[in-house]
């Protein structure tokens, strides 16, 4: 059983991380912008009322994304864990998923935190921005968007460092390794 978190500023690589790691341990990555966008294109309620906050560029409120994501924890897939990315995004949702996993006797046992310079991650975002054609992807963009990210996660991260469940994985460096180290520090803590 493995019930993980992975987090990680943009550019840092965590969906490829995720999905590698959860391979690893045989329990579905499950992103919250998955999650928004098949809610969406199937056409639930769940989905029109996040589509209206995507469509003006605004975060999905906790309360749907919460409920999306406890209906993807009942799937048979997670029954033998998961790995969550991009949720608990806000302290507030870090006490939603405490009182859901409470609900199912569960417990949450590593959170995964990627660790980029960023100076690496400016470069790995402008080449992406570049590859993808993607002209709002600025540097001053991206600075803000760094700094958002911190912002919001800061205190994320702190919770779970209060814990003692917060592993740091240096996320520079070959995709590989990085996948290693992530696994091998998961594996230090949990118990299979």
């Amino acid at each position: 059983m493995a019930r993980l978190i992975i987090m990680g500023p943009p550019g840092s690589g965590k969906g490829t991380q995720a999905e590698h790691i959860a391979k690893h341990f045989s329990v579905p990555a499950i992103s919250t912008g998955d999650l928004f966008r098949a809610h969406v294109r199937d056409g639930t309620s769940l989905g029109a009322e996040a589509g209206r906050y995507m469509d003006r560029g605004e975060f999905v409120p906790d309360h749907v994304t919460t409920a999306m994501l406890s209906q993807r924890l009942e799937d048979d897939d997670a029954g033998a864990g998961f790995l969550l990315d991009g949720y608990p995004r806000t302290v507030a949702q870090v006490g939603s998923l405490d009182a859901l996993l409470g609900t199912r006797h569960q417990v949450l046992e590593a959170v995964l935190a990627l660790t980029v310079s960023d100076d690496e991650l400016l470069e790995r975002m402008l080449l992406r921005a570049k590859e993808q054609g993607r002209s709002d992807d600025t540097g001053p963009v991206i600075k803000r968007r760094l700094e958002l990210y911190r912002e919001q996660t800061r205190p994320v991260i702190s919770a779970y460092e209060q814990r003692g469940i917060l592993l740091t994985v240096e996320g520079s460096g070959q995709r590989e390794m990085i996948t290693a180290a992530a696994i091998a520090a998961v594996e230090s803590v949990i118990r299979h």
